[in-house]
């Protein structure tokens, strides 16, 4: 198995010697276990300055696509994912967050529908919970099939060090994750993610193409494989969440319609096309 571990904490600290434990059980249960390691402090990806490209356009048209694209590559090439950040004001670091934003627009048009992650947070007070959630949230929301969460208090600035309650914990978590990787095994989705991707599904037809307003996001709904069917293809789906999702499909198609977005930002502040380009 082949796992990416990405360090969203500016230094190699708490969270970091906990991602590393984690590794070590990873190697217990799989010797021959590969892992790639991406720290966003040595990526140096940009902030995002919310052109919208990423939306109307396409992700490679993102001023900081080849940045970008690393970790997206990184997502595909894995089995699991496991992603480390400390906690920053209840929240992940602001490195981290500025990739989720970057991300954004998969909220639009999700991908990763078999990936699985463990999340790992630490924290010296509180608030790494919190964390651990909203980092999960945005990886479930762009496709990712389960998200494990692991958050520890570690009462340290620099110096933790994992006692046998915490090691426990580390290793239950990994466990977990290491035996939903290996077996394959695909989830029905929850109904919070159900929900939205068919708003989404629903609204993306009046951004098709032929309409005024044409992005991305009506190339990708209209796709045969996403247009008639209430979640990824790869993913199994009870009766009840195909109703569901067929409820919620015509509402936004419906209510869609009402609120176009018409993306009439500047774009000089990119050196970007205003227009979509056909790659």
């Amino acid at each position: 198995m082949k796992y990416l571990i990405l360090n969203g904490s500016t230094r190699r600290g708490n969270t970091w010697k906990i991602a590393g434990l984690a590794r070590e059980r990873l190697l217990e249960r799989d010797a021959a276990a590969v892992f790639e390691e991406i720290h966003l402090s040595e990526l140096q990806l940009p902030f995002c300055i919310g052109c919208s490209n990423c939306f109307r356009l396409g992700g490679q048209y993102c001023p900081h696509w080849e940045k970008l694209i690393r970790v997206l590559n990184a997502f595909d090439g894995a089995d699991g994912i496991i992603v480390a950040s400390a906690t920053f004001n209840l929240r992940e670091t602001g490195m981290l967050k500025n990739l989720l934003d970057h991300m954004c627009y998969l909220l639009h048009r999700p991908r990763f529908f078999t990936r699985k992650a463990l999340v790992i947070t630490s924290v010296g007070g509180v608030g790494g919970g919190s964390a651990a959630k909203s980092i999960a949230g945005t990886l479930l929301g762009i496709g990712f099939n389960r998200c494990y969460r692991l958050s520890l208090g570690t009462a340290s600035w620099n110096a933790y060090a994992p006692g046998e309650k915490h090691k426990s914990r580390i290793k239950k978590a990994t466990d977990r994750f290491y035996k939903d990787v290996a077996s394959g095994k695909i989830h029905y989705p929850s109904t919070s993610i159900l929900i939205p991707y068919n708003l989404f599904r629903g609204m993306g037809v009046n951004y098709a193409p032929g309409t005024e307003y044409e992005t991305e996001d009506g190339i990708y709904w209209i796709e045969p494989r996403r247009q008639k069917r209430a979640y990824d293809t790869d993913i199994p789906l009870t009766i009840i969440q195909k109703a569901v999702g067929g409820i919620f499909y015509v509402l936004g198609k419906t209510f869609g319609k009402r609120s176009i977005v018409t993306y009439k930002k500047s774009l000089e502040i990119t050196g970007l096309p205003s227009e979509r380009i056909d790659m």
